[in-house]
């Protein structure tokens, strides 16, 4: 970048991998702050990417009407005021315009229970504000919770680096905010070689059709330009190639996982059973059409002796657990025993009265093991295990199952399956999830596993009617769940939190739960969310299915696997916090019998202007089509995050837009480890992957 290098400082160059103790004027306790954030070397720092960027090359004018886009606006505070309501709080400024108009152009700027602000807020600074402006009641407009930042125009190089320019704007860390941290980076790069920086990318161009937008982008300009772009242009063809080499570097990690998954030996299991014919005979219904093909391909992998690690993907209803048994039948048939682990102990000791039901008449054990409850089998050999995910690492409780069933794959990542695949003996895995995710972003994410669909509902099921409603319809939806309890039916009400915080005005489960009490008496509630202990979720439970609760208040904790056929009613409050994915799995806890099912989503009193995203959902059934809509709107969020522990990160990939450039980054990937296993060729990348693996596989010995 041209201004860098006129008017950097001219100290001892910085290395890729040198630590920040290496910067000068850094002092410890920054540092520290850094390091908490997981930044410690040069590298680490930059790819501390910005969130967004500002156009501060010419602001433009206080703005007349609504914006539906965001806008950056530069000002002059003019007054200050601070309301006090109870535990909650605003804190109100009137930012002027610099543009020597007399009266100046005015707008609002407010945020909610913020009660800091008042102390670095005041009247006479210069702001920059950057968020959507909409129109007051009693006239005027306001920007609802914009970002701002305080200007100090006398600081030295301020028009450099945070106007006159498309302004990086980074995630604060601690004491460091979005302008500090401006600064650190700018003088950062000022000091690193070009040379220094690595492109993991492999030096052969990807050929015709490639994704990429500029081939002649190096990974050393796209790190500067990313932080500091000369135009939109530059900006965005950076974004790209550094996405790329994300989704690259993830692709290699779980190609090399995959390979080492199906190099093992496993408990070869036979096609064909005694029991098998029994088991389905005695099913109340047929399985349908896509629940026989997923079987046909489980079968196939058991029968090879290879370790099966498969994706068994399925809407909400779909059928996965009645596949799933039938595919633990062939373990027990063969002498083996089977485990399946849940994410939740209300699932697992769901799945334990299921699988009851349906191995008992075969004499099959099954039990449960979990923190709270671990019942003997009452007989050595083959059995089936049910618990949570910390069965994984018990293995005591478990023997040596041929196969193992993970229930919600999303909350279950590559770490865990690595550590399945690390055993002496190597179990099946068929891993199962009603997250809907799109198919081909399934594909890509999870390479790792092969890939099952079940796309054809069972007959029979009713459809959820799906209702999105403003918050002042509050009292409407509540005389609705009451006439439903009047008439034998059972309900769910989901609350954001458990229990309130003066920092946001969401409604909180623990609150709520004491109005539903007076307002739906003499109906019973009972109030079930995370911190309880297990033995109060078990009994509560226990009271909903058996109709002597009528009503749950409850969190998310319900949002999978919990079946109650009676439960015809699901309100979701504050239903804007939600993704749309996340609605659907929660409406998937009603519709679960032969009576019509209602979803009521209600938005809260600062949302309503959310509710055509809710509205999707009133038109959607379909998870897929709804995770599609959902990506679109919030984009992958914890799909390449943390949801998989243990891999890269994946920073600045947009989804689904970047679709190509993700299946572009699986397929180099294959190639290159196929033509190089070893990656001898390519000793960066090989160095890189280390790391990663080294990550992958902490604590899986």
């Amino acid at each position: 970048m041209s201004k860098t290098a006129a008017t950097a400082p001219d100290p001892a160059p910085l290395r890729w991998n040198s630590p920040l103790s290496d910067l000068p004027r850094l002092t410890a306790a920054r540092r520290s702050a850094l390091g908490e954030a997981g930044l410690e070397t040069v590298h680490d720092l930059l790819r501390h990417y910005p969130r967004r960027h500002e156009d501060r090359r010419k602001f433009p004018a206080f703005p007349a009407a609504p914006s539906p886009d965001p806008l950056c606006l530069r000002g002059t505070v003019q007054s200050v005021r601070s309301t006090y309501f109870g535990r909650r709080s605003q804190f109100t400024l009137v930012l002027a315009e610099k543009s020597g108009r007399v009266p100046a152009a005015t707008v609002q700027c407010r945020w909610f229970n913020l009660r800091y602000l008042p102390k670095i807020l005041q009247a006479g600074q210069d702001l920059v504000i950057h968020g959507r402006a909409r129109a007051l009641k009693k006239g005027g407009l306001v920007f609802d919770h914009p970002d701002f930042e305080i200007l100090e125009t006398d600081a030295p190089d301020s028009e450099l680096i945070h106007l006159n320019r498309i302004a990086p704007v980074h995630p604060s860390i601690g004491p460091w905010s979005p302008r500090l941290l401006r600064r650190l980076i700018f003088e950062t790069l000022a000091q690193l070689p070009d040379e220094d920086i690595p492109q993991l990318w492999p030096a052969s161009p990807a050929g015709p059709g490639s994704a990429a937008t500029d081939r002649n982008l190096t990974s050393a300009r796209a790190i500067r330009a990313i932080h500091f772009p000369s135009s939109w242009e530059e900006l965005e063809s950076s974004r790209a190639l550094l996405a790329r080499e994300e989704l690259f570097e993830m692709q290699c990690v779980l190609a090399r996982q995959r390979a080492r998954q199906t190099a093992g030996r496993a408990f070869v299991i036979p096609r064909q059973n005694a029991l098998l014919p029994r088991f389905l005979k005695a099913l109340p219904f047929d399985l349908t059409g896509a629940q026989k093909k997923v079987l046909t391909h489980i079968f196939d992998d058991l029968a090879t002796g290879h370790p099966m690690n498969r994706l068994l993907h399925g809407d909400v209803g779909s059928g996965k657990t009645i596949v799933a048994a039938t595919a633990m039948l062939g373990a027990i048939a063969t002498g083996h025993s089977a485990a399946l682990m849940a994410p939740t102990q209300v699932l697992a000791h769901q799945h334990h009265e299921n699988f009851r039901k349906l191995f008992d008449p075969l004499g099959i054990p099954v039990v449960l093991r979990t923190a709270a409850r671990k019942e003997k089998s009452g007989a050595e050999g083959p059995r089936i295990v049910i618990g949570t995910h910390a069965l994984l690492f018990a293995p005591d409780t478990v023997g040596r199952p041929a196969l193992v069933v993970i229930d919600e794959q999303h909350k279950f990542g590559v770490r865990q399956r690595a550590k399945l695949s690390a055993q002496d003996h190597h179990p099946h895995v068929l891993v199962m999830s009603a997250t809907p995710i799109p198919r081909t972003l399934a594909l890509t994410l999870y390479g790792d596993l092969d890939l099952s669909l079940l796309d054809e509902m069972p007959p029979g099921r009713v459809p959820v009617r799906t209702l999105v409603r403003p918050h002042g319809k509050l009292a409407e939806a509540a005389d609705f769940v009451r006439r439903k309890l009047d008439e034998g039916r059972q309900a769910y009400l989901v609350y954001p939190l458990i229990e309130e915080s003066a920092r946001t005005s969401l409604k909180a489960a623990t609150a709520e739960y004491e109005r539903w009490r007076t307002l739906l008496a003499p109906h019973r509630c009972a109030l079930l969310h995370g911190k309880l202990k297990a033995g109060e979720k078990d009994e509560i439970m226990r009271a909903f299915r058996a109709g002597e609760t009528r009503v749950l208040v409850s969190t998310t904790v319900i949002e999978v696997g919990i079946d109650v056929a009676n439960a015809t009613v699901l309100l979701v409050e504050n239903a804007e916090r939600f993704g749309l994915a996340q609605l659907h799995q929660l409406r998937g806890r009603v519709g679960r019998g032969a009576e019509k099912s209602w979803c009521i989503l209600l938005a809260g009193e600062e949302a309503e202007e959310k509710l055509d995203r809710l509205k999707i959902l009133e038109e959607a059934a379909d998870g897929f089509s709804i995770a599609e809509a959902d990506l679109a709107i919030r984009g992958p969020g914890d799909l390449l995050g943390t949801a998989q522990t243990g891999l890269p990160p994946v920073r600045l990939a947009k989804l689904p837009q970047d679709l190509p450039l993700l299946e572009e980054a699986r397929d180099q990937a294959r190639q290159l480890l196929a033509e190089d296993p070893e990656l001898s060729a390519h000793p960066t990348l090989r160095t890189r992957l280390a790391y990663w693996e080294k990550q992958l596989f902490a604590g899986v010995a």
